[in-house]
């Protein structure tokens, strides 16, 4: 918490908010926190995506321009696919925001970089460290969203949340 650059933390949400379309990107772990970013920004009304396969990620990247924000996570911010989708996208206009270890090769060839370092040794143990807090960045990110579309977006919310009141069988509470 305390070595989270707070700057930072407002332009990316500032570049979240402006943005088109918004592309979370993430291989292995980092993958799977891409889906999450995914399941909790659509709700902004924004178009956002998820991917995970390095071939699409490629083709979007070529085919991104102003306006369209692509977020790569990546802990180490050193896998070689990784920083050339990020350059492509970099090279075509695109915003690139990453969220990945501070001096990585991918902060270099980012636009803004939301720099997160978390001991943790992923070229012997699986991550999960940098899984959490990466979530939890994703989650101040969402907070900081929402507090910047103000009160007159609750009730978007909050129809998002009564669809699915049909799914859910009553608690006995």
């Amino acid at each position: 918490r305390d070595s989270i650059d707070h700057s930072v933390v407002n332009a990316v949400v500032d570049q979240l908010i402006q943005a088109k379309r918004v592309y979370f990107f993430g291989l292995g772990t980092s993958g799977s926190v891409a889906r999450d970013a995914e399941n909790k920004f659509f709700r902004f009304n924004l178009p956002v995506s998820f991917h995970d396969d390095v071939l699409m990620m490629r083709m979007l990247a070529s085919t991104g321009s102003a306006g369209d924000v692509f977020f790569v996570i990546s802990h180490t911010g050193r896998t070689k696919e990784i920083i050339d989708i990020a350059e492509i996208a970099s090279n075509n206009g695109a915003t690139v925001i990453a969220l990945t270890s501070s001096s990585s090769p991918l902060t270099a060839v980012s636009s803004i970089a939301l720099e997160v370092d978390v001991p943790e040794n992923t070229d012997e143990y699986m991550a999960m460290t940098s899984r959490i807090v990466h979530l939890v960045v994703l989650d101040v990110l969402a907070t900081g969203f929402t507090l910047r579309r103000g009160p007159d977006f609750l009730p978007h919310l909050e129809k998002i949340k009564n669809s699915l009141k049909p799914t859910r069988y009553q608690s006995k509470d």
